[in-house]
């Protein structure tokens, strides 16, 4: 290393402040037209471009997936052997009718500034800096689909934070998955042919009955929500069709797995009991639970901390939610810290959080973010010791099951 970590990091938040306008306007942008899951073709555009003027390789159209992209800058390409690999995450889609109500316009602003300040802070060194673009986080999993293109074989690293209601040094989330059960019966005219009738609704009615007894002996993670999404057409004709979409949630990837197979199960003994005839098909990518790598969030937290904001651990059982970064950190070291733009009192996905997003406290936490993504990246790439005990810490944890 021909600087010092110290001089190092000050070269690295020099960087970030020097871009601050640029990038808070970055994210206004975002912030001004959100786009959902997929569709998020300005905000893909306006970042590989950005990427793109500081001299970062950009390939467009990743993984099959129009709206993503990958910016590569350094010595070698992932799994290339020399030296390691980081890979900065960017989230940009919104939410439908409530906008940047997750903050995704912070992450990929932070992402960004990071990834020009790694640049520009270290010049050439041995080793991989991308700066990857993730779509549909909230509806899809953008992430899944890269994982499963091999688009993180070769990465050290994987680096991103999420704008929240708590400092803690890591997000607990949950893995997920949706299925959609479908009865099948038969119709008839309920008065004049009761006894022909099989109600594909009574059915789907008595699954929703038996998961909610199942709810309550369910571990601390796991959960069921269900909406109905066909129940029928008319009140004179026994339904011959119905159908449910249920979310499921589990603490760990495998009791998700189970709590799947469990409602399989409930959906079967009800079909028998019945006479209807069921199917249970998946919806998308399953979420796996979130592997945080203790040692690069302990350097992330305490590069944080120079910038003021002190993380602490999570409140054990409390559980926010599900994101595909879960897909990678179950392959990659990989952090996900949770930094707060507005009070505990407060949630994501309302309104007031979207308004949050766009305040001064916003713009204070997204560029301290930046900083520490990069002066943590800098440490992946310039420090042999540090990809090491990271990729340690994730075979242990996959040993352990956590």
């Amino acid at each position: 290393m021909s600087q010092t970590p110290e001089s190092l990091y000050t070269r690295v938040r020099q960087e970030v402040a020097a871009r601050a306008e640029r990038l808070w306007d970055v994210s206004m942008a975002l912030h001004r037209e959100p786009e959902t899951a997929y569709e998020e073709h300005r905000a893909s555009r306006l970042l590989a471009g950005e990427l793109e003027r500081e001299g970062f390789r950009v390939e467009r159209g990743v993984a099959g997936l129009p709206t993503a992209f990958v910016a590569r800058t350094g010595s070698a390409g992932a799994g290339a052997g020399e030296g390691a690999c980081v890979a900065l995450l960017m989230e940009y889609d919104a939410l439908p009718l409530l906008g940047h109500a997750c903050g995704h316009h912070l992450i990929a602003s932070a992402g960004l500034g990071a990834a020009l300040a790694v640049r520009a802070a270290l010049g050439e060194v041995e080793g991989t800096l991308l700066a990857v673009g993730t779509p549909a986080e909230e509806r899809g999993g953008g992430k899944v689909v890269e994982v499963e293109t091999g688009l993180f074989d070769g990465v050290d690293a994987a680096l991103m934070f999420h704008p929240g209601v708590h400092d803690w040094v890591w997000a607990p989330l949950t893995a997920s998955a949706q299925v959609r059960v479908g009865f099948h019966g038969r119709a008839a005219h309920p008065t004049g042919s009761p006894t022909e009738g099989i109600d594909a609704l009574g059915a789907l009615i008595q699954l929703f009955n038996t998961l909610g007894v199942l709810h309550r002996r369910l571990p601390t993670g796991s959960h069921i929500q269900g909406i109905v999404t066909d129940g029928g057409r008319a009140t004179n004709i026994v339904p011959e069709y119905a159908e449910g979409l249920f979310g499921l949630r589990g603490g760990t990837t495998a009791a998700l797995e189970e709590l799947v197979e469990e409602v399989r199960s409930c959906a079967r003994g009800v079909a028998l009991a019945t006479r209807t005839t069921v199917e249970v098909t998946d919806v998308g990518g399953r979420y796996e639970h979130f592997r945080d790598n203790d040692v690069l969030s302990g350097l992330f937290a305490g590069h944080l901390d120079r910038a003021g904001i002190r993380l602490s651990q999570p409140t054990p059982g409390v559980y926010l939610g599900s994101s595909d970064i879960g897909n990678v950190s179950t392959r990659v070291p990989a952090i996900h810290p949770w930094i707060a733009i507005m009070g505990p009192d407060g949630s994501d996905h309302t309104p007031a959080f979207a308004a949050a997003g766009a305040t001064p406290r916003a713009r204070q936490v997204m560029l301290a973010a930046a900083e520490a993504l990069a002066c943590t990246a800098a440490d992946v790439l310039l420090r042999r010791d540090v990809p090491e005990r990271a990729w340690e810490c994730l075979r242990r944890k996959a040993a352990e099951g956590l």
